[in-house]
């Protein structure tokens, strides 16, 4: 399930046991906010948080003895189990599978996880726990469905924005989804219901975007000149290590070479994304970034790179970031010449 499909499903009925997995906090902490709501109006008034901090070191009778125990002060009990690191271990693994089994009929669970991995999600004790409940899975909001996310927010307290306002919001928050609620909210406080303009929100809204140097690559394969060069500014401003971030640019360039040269030789994208462990949102983009640059480029690239290492050693001179920036631009831009291999 995702988030935003649980207010239905709770007006539908509350089931037993909820997992919420994912890594945005901001969707999970909505999720379990939204279940607690709902039980405490279906009249779960007890409730009671465990925390495995260290799988370890928990005691997971503490898990049983919580099912089996009667309540002094409530009829229904809401029970709460947090695994911050998303590993229980061999024997929390059992505890979890055998509670999934035996759930209490007063009882009503919500268990709370990082982002979980296939392994994990393939493990006995998460099929046990998808079967016997709701699994909400708190996805990341990418940059090309945050307009959606933001809007949706917006036309609950009656406001909407201008194309070019909206443009301006999402590079300020992207990556940070707990600040641009935040930002959301202090325009109905600031503004009245209607449309607002780029000034308008100007004057409203702080610059709250927070870049992972690991969605660089994605960014550059994208072809998106303006976003990646803000991109590098933010990465730099927020103290980013400059050795980072040539590591993912390199890892993008030698891709792009090794995948280009494949394509050259007639070998299928399909068998190439899968030899090169191109994944995700990069299956999609791989080809076409492949296509705006030739073997030259790529070269000069990955010398550009080689001498960015040693201006970051200290030998040579040169701005590190600036000359970061110029390698980005020479995997984004078009190749005016012939692109021969």
């Amino acid at each position: 399930m995702r988030p935003e499909d649980l207010s239905k499903s709770l007006q539908r009925g509350l089931a037993s046991l909820y997992v919420i997995h994912g890594d945005e906090p901001l969707l999970a902490l909505e999720s379990a906010q939204q279940i607690r709501d709902a039980a405490r109006k279906a009249g779960y008034s007890e409730r009671e948080v465990l925390t495995v901090e260290n799988a370890a070191h928990f005691q997971w009778s503490q898990l049983t003895s919580s099912g089996a125990s009667m309540s002094l002060f409530a009829e229904l009990r809401l029970l709460e189990l947090r695994i911050p690191n998303g590993k229980p271990g061999i024997e929390g693994g059992k505890a979890l599978e055998s509670f999934a089994n035996n759930i209490p009929d007063d009882i009503l669970t919500i268990i709370t996880l990082p982002k979980l991995d296939k392994t994990a999600l393939n493990s006995k004790w998460m099929q046990a726990l998808a079967k016997a409940g709701e699994v909400i899975e708190a996805k990341l909001i990418e940059r090309p469905a945050l307009p959606q996310w933001i809007n949706q927010r917006l036309a609950v307290q009656g406001q909407s924005l201008a194309n070019d306002a909206m443009e301006w919001l999402v590079d300020r928050v992207e990556g940070n989804l707990l600040a641009a609620h935040q930002e959301i909210q202090k325009l109905a406080l600031l503004h009245p219901k209607g449309e607002l303009n780029l000034a308008e929100l100007e004057a409203a809204v702080a610059n709250v975007a927070r870049y992972d140097v690991f969605s660089l690559g994605e960014a550059v394969l994208s072809g998106d000149a303006s976003r990646v060069c803000h991109m590098l500014d933010g990465l730099r401003a927020e103290g980013e290590s400059a050795v980072l971030v040539l590591w993912a640019l390199a890892e993008e360039t030698r891709t792009l070479y090794k995948f280009a040269q494949g394509r050259a030789r007639g070998v299928a994208a399909a068998q190439l994304t899968k030899e090169l462990r191109i994944w995700g949102n990069k299956q999609r983009l791989i080809e076409s970034a492949a296509s705006r640059v030739n073997a030259k480029r790529l070269k000069a690239a990955l010398q550009l790179a080689r001498k960015i290492d040693g201006t970051i050693k200290g030998i040579g001179e040169g701005s590190v970031w600036a000359e970061l920036t110029d390698l980005a631009l020479l995997l984004i831009n078009p190749q005016p010449t012939h692109r021969g291999w």
